[in-house]
């Protein structure tokens, strides 16, 4: 869940590497660092803080110099954060430095046995033990720093993106990944290493990713020489090019990333199913589904594996799925899903949600279903992400980079493509009708426009905020459809504003959290004309009689709930379905205006990390 970057070249790489690290803070920012090499010395700075207080340190100390660096942003797994136990970390010589994300779950016994051979260590990380592992071999075997990081990586057990320098060979740096991403930029004469390819999109077009299992050797002036850390067979590199631009990854006018992705969303949403939703002609047309049509007709279940907002997205997709396919469907955490011994069966589809495409949990889920014979799919936004290349088949959500760490634009344009996948399974197995399908196919077309909609109440969903921003508990409820668009809600107000919020099923308020509604209670009710409305409705009466205050997401026009209600937010109507589209949006506004009006770090949240790929 770190960030690193790297640089090797003809330019100065203090620039290039401090302004990577900015752009992968998302994946980390409780401290930071750097390492340069100038030509004789390998000089390290490296601080407990955000890159910023890095780059007013390094400047202070004036380690800024060298053709060649490596950096890292943080986020603590071994080790709390302050400077000492910041990366880079040195070997006991001096003469290795390296950068790790991931975690080395065997350091403990490999700690123990190097202090045995006369190691000493300053840090309480595991990549301190990773580093004097390679030097330690490196040593007895008398070896070049390629080797001795095969063979020390064929010691340790864990997950790693790694990039090592030796300053006794300084045209070189030595890079691995397992389980965590790693993407290797391609210049003219230089070379970028980065956990994505966001800290070097404006030099080059072309990027290596490593496969898990995988190390590269870049040396200036020759290709990259990947090798596979088992067996040491050589691999012949696949350059991709590169379908992100600079203006993507940058704020442009908003005052935060998420801010500006939540506006993101109309265009999000249609480049998501642009080309695949031909209105006009009735079709849906998407490779992953259709070249594996059988395995989705045939299947007896669908399973759906993910994490926080992208569950979410799958328990929309489980409503959406079993009433136009009539499949059932299971969702289940990916995190939990691996600790058991889930029942997978060969005719199963196993349907994996990830934004980044690199989270640990839901790709262990992958290998596991793969190994019991299931068919995997894929839904992610990263193009050549771990998922993407791990799964069977797939799709991606095309929104665009995602930034801030609280997940927005992901959440609506999983749901576009679920929703495709479902309609598309349903056409072909004849469980809806040509007209009722044409209707939703032309209604999904608006929704991108609706969104806007939406959009507009920001105002006054400000003032909601403020109304509210100093709750200390929220309870948000939905029925059907927007049950799940209630769990998101409270998990986005929790990200960011650091607020108690529970969400649940409106029908089971009463069974439990019903006890916690007073007069100083907000709850979020979500409360649209189609579906369960009713009953939502007598829910909003049982709150009301508490003397909880209502903040009601209706139907445009809706009287019932307004005269009930404290607050209402209006949407535009739409068919149950695609609801959740536009009922979170509302909920989005309300979470980062809480926020902003509470001082928080709206973008990098505490404790959070926006990629996480350790278990």
């Amino acid at each position: 869940m770190c960030g690193i970057v790297g640089y090797i070249g003809h330019r100065e790489a203090y620039p290039i590497v401090i302004k990577g690290l900015q752009r992968l803070e998302y994946r980390g920012y409780d401290s930071a660092g750097i390492a340069l090499y100038d030509g004789s010395n390998l000089n390290v700075c490296k601080t407990k803080g955000k890159v910023a207080d890095l780059k007013t340190k390094s400047e202070n100390e004036n380690i800024t110099k060298g053709s060649i660096g490596i950096g890292h942003t943080r986020w603590a797994t071994h080790g709390v954060p302050n400077d000492v136990n910041s990366h880079p970390h040195y070997s006991n010589s001096g003469n290795l430095v390296i950068i790790h994300n991931g975690i080395i779950e065997n350091y403990d016994s490999l700690r123990k046995e190097l202090i045995s051979r006369g190691y000493s260590f300053k840090s309480e990380t595991d990549t301190e033990v990773l580093v004097n592992l390679i030097e330690d071999v490196q040593k007895k075997e008398n070896i070049k720093l390629g080797k001795a990081v095969q063979i020390a990586l064929n010691q340790v057990v864990g997950a790693y993106a790694i990039a090592v320098f030796d300053k006794q060979k300084p045209n070189e740096i030595v890079v691995a990944r397992l389980g965590s991403p790693l993407a290797i930029g391609i210049g003219e004469e230089e070379f970028f290493i980065a956990s994505d390819a966001s800290p070097f999109i404006e030099f080059t077009q072309k990027a290596i990713y490593l496969e898990d299992g995988e190390m590269a050797i870049i040396r200036t002036g020759e290709e990259v020489k990947i090798r596979k850390i088992q067996g040491d067979k050589m691999v012949d590199p696949y350059v991709q090019e590169l379908q992100m631009n600079l203006e993507q990854i940058e704020k442009g006018n908003y005052d935060h990333f998420m801010l500006k992705e939540i506006y993101e969303q109309p265009r999000a949403i249609t480049d998501t199913y642009r080309g695949r939703m031909l209105v006009d002609k009735g079709i849906i047309r998407m490779a992953g589904v259709d070249d594996n049509i059988e395995k989705f007709l045939n299947a007896k279940r669908i399973i759906v594996v993910a994490c926080g907002t992208s569950w979410h997205a799958g328990l929309v997709a489980e409503y959406i799925f079993e009433e136009y396919t009539r499949i059932p469907v299971e969702v289940e955490y990916a995190s939990e899903f691996i600790y058991r011994n889930p029942i997978i069966y060969k005719d199963d589809i196993v349907i994996a949600i990830s934004q980044s495409g690199e989270t640990a949990d839901t790709m262990a889920a992958i290998k596991l279903a793969k190994q019991n014979g299931a068919f995997v799919f894929g839904v992610c936004n990263v193009v050549g992400s771990s998922i993407s290349r791990e799964t069977h088949a797939g799709a991606y959500t095309h929104a665009g980079p995602e930034i801030g760490v609280a997940s927005t634009k992901a959440f609506t344009t999983q749901i576009t493509i679920l929703s495709l996948i479902a309609l598309k399974i349903a056409k072909a197995k004849g469980n809806i009708s040509k007209p009722d399908y044409q209707h939703h196919l032309s209604e999904l077309a608006l929704i991108p426009e609706k969104v806007e909609k939406a959009l507009n109440s920001n105002e006054h969903i400000k003032q909601v905020a403020e109304k509210y921003m100093s709750s200390a508990n929220f309870l948000y409820l939905g029925r059907g459809f927007n049950f799940p668009v209630a769990l998101e809600g409270a998990l986005k107000l929790k990200e960011i504003s650091y607020i108690h919020a529970e969400g649940y099923p409106a029908a089971e308020m009463k069974h439990g959290p019903i006890a916690l509604i007073d007069e100083k209670m907000p709850v979020v009710v979500i409360a649209t004309k189609k579906g369960h409305y009713q009953k939502v409705v007598s829910n909003i009466e049982e709150i009301k009689s508490r003397k909880g205050k209502i903040i009601a997401i209706v139907t445009e026009g809706d009287e019932n709930v307004r005269n009930l209600a404290d607050y209402v937010i209006e949407v535009p109507d739409t068919i149950e379905a695609f609801t959740p589209l536009l009922t979170t949006i509302p909920l989005q506004l309300l979470s980062y205006h809480i926020a902003v009006m509470l001082g928080k770090n709206v973008d990098q949240p505490r404790n959070l990390a926006k990629s996480v790929t350790v278990e």
